[in-house]
């Protein structure tokens, strides 16, 4: 009992006079130890000695902060994880991706919780924030944290669980215009938790009666996503063997007040196409196979392959040779202004061309060339040397493709022939591209 007084001496504290750490410096950690190094002191820990070295001059490769954002005397970045004991207010913002198989990859979050048990403090509070299925906080987190400190979870430290809602790329609804979920194992716990957070996000917070409850509201925002696009997909697959224009009937639609605006296209990147995984996996795993989700998964998961085989049979109908021809392919980041690469859903159709025998020439402006050649073994191409391409698909629409003409994709393309245009998120005037000869196709 005497412990558990010391405990609580120690969470209810003043939130001036927490010490807070960030564990994980990517999309999710950075912004939010920017943002909490404007109220105090923020230890910001990722194990990658070359991203620690970056934010320390005062540069994010992620592109989310500029520099000065990253140069607050309040934020200490390190990746000496014995620095994690001056904190008494811990959030983990790691990766949870999938493997192969779509199971869930949980390698880096058990790697973090083992890292924060071995230099946690008696009275610390540890916050996850990395999307989990229903009860992996409690479940496998808690017990590496325990084995590795020593320490008792509810005597000696607390855990709490907020789901983080970074839309990378997004400059409207940052960090703190969305309303913040957050958690905790008990009442008081849920309080600290929900004033700390309350001091960055202007928002609010929705305080969730339990952590899986927090956890599970995390996998379904994005499921719902990921299902809401699969039937634009599923409608785009049937629209075209009607030669109905998809995006034709999505507007009129949309005339209607309560008509929910998805659009068909490739769903990738470390959440929408992962986060139903995750739950899924859970579902299994007591017995219950979900249907509904798995056959959106299917739909989504295929749109690449579907896109490639439209590109080919596009290319015969106009009587272009397949084998050893060139087709550009625009983009490669999971979405639109960001230079993200995570389980980017553009290599399916890269691929499905390659077996093809076609020549693919990738082209992205934000994309690292050294992490897309390790990643996906693809060696991207700069602009003046893409040439001759008897097709170009716009795969994803950054910025710098959006201001380009008509005319200036014509550079590309082989003057012998009428090129190809796939604009797969139909973000182009169709009739315009036609006026500048291209035979132009969209899902």
């Amino acid at each position: 009992m005497a412990q558990l007084t010391g405990l609580q001496t120690q969470v209810t504290m003043n939130t001036s006079k927490q010490k807070i750490a960030i564990v994980g410096l990517g999309y999710v950690g950075l912004p939010l130890a920017a943002a909490f190094a404007k109220y105090g002191q923020v230890i910001a820990f990722d194990i990658s000695n070359k991203r620690i070295a970056e934010l320390t001059r005062g540069f994010d490769s992620t592109g989310e902060l500029e520099e000065q954002h990253l140069s607050n005397p309040n934020l200490s970045y390190t990746d000496e994880a014995s620095h994690l004991k001056q904190a008494n207010f811990i959030i983990v913002t790691v990766p949870t991706p999938i493997d192969e198989s779509n199971n869930p990859d949980l390698t880096p979050l058990e790697s973090a919780s083992r890292t924060v048990g071995q230099n946690l403090s008696t009275g610390a509070i540890v916050v996850y924030e990395s999307t989990v299925f229903p009860g992996a906080t409690e479940e496998i987190c808690v017990p590496i944290l325990e084995q590795e400190s020593g320490l008792t979870c509810g005597v000696d430290f607390k855990v709490g669980y907020s789901p983080e809602r970074i839309n990378p790329g997004d400059k409207t609804n940052t960090l703190d215009k969305i309303v913040k979920v957050v958690s905790g194992q008990d009442a008081e716990t849920l309080e600290i938790v929900a004033n700390t957070y309350e001091q960055i996000i202007t928002a609010g917070v929705h305080r969730a009666p339990s952590i899986k409850v927090a956890e599970a509201a995390k996998v379904i925002e994005n499921t719902q996503r990921d299902l809401n696009i699969a039937l634009m997909n599923e409608l785009s697959l049937i629209f075209n063997r009607m030669n109905i224009n998809t995006h034709d009937v999505l507007a009129a639609a949309g005339t209607k007040w309560n008509f929910l605006k998805f659009t068909p296209g490739l769903v990738g990147g470390h959440c929408i196409g992962v986060d139903p995984y995750y739950l899924t996996f859970k579902a299994e795993s007591i017995g219950y196979h979900p249907q509904v989700i798995l056959a959106g998964r299917r739909i989504n998961d295929g749109m690449g392959k579907y896109v490639a085989e439209m590109t080919i049979k596009q290319l015969i109908q106009q009587g272009m040779p397949i084998k050893g021809s060139k087709v550009a392919v625009f983009g490669l980041t999971f979405k639109e202004n960001v230079p993200d690469i995570r389980n980017t859903r553009v290599v399916d159709v890269i691929r499905e061309l390659e077996d093809y025998g076609m020549e693919v020439l990738v082209h992205d402006p934000l994309a690292d060339v050294d992490e897309t050649a390790h990643e996906y073994g693809i060696r991207l191409t700069d602009l003046e040397h893409t040439r001759d391409a008897v097709a170009i698909i716009l795969a994803v629409p950054h910025q710098q493709y959006m201001e380009m003409a008509p005319q200036d994709f014509l550079q590309f393309t082989d003057s012998n022939t009428t090129p190809l245009f796939i604009d797969i998120k139909s973000c182009l005037d169709r009739a315009l591209m036609a006026q500048h000869g291209f035979d132009y196709w969209s899902l």
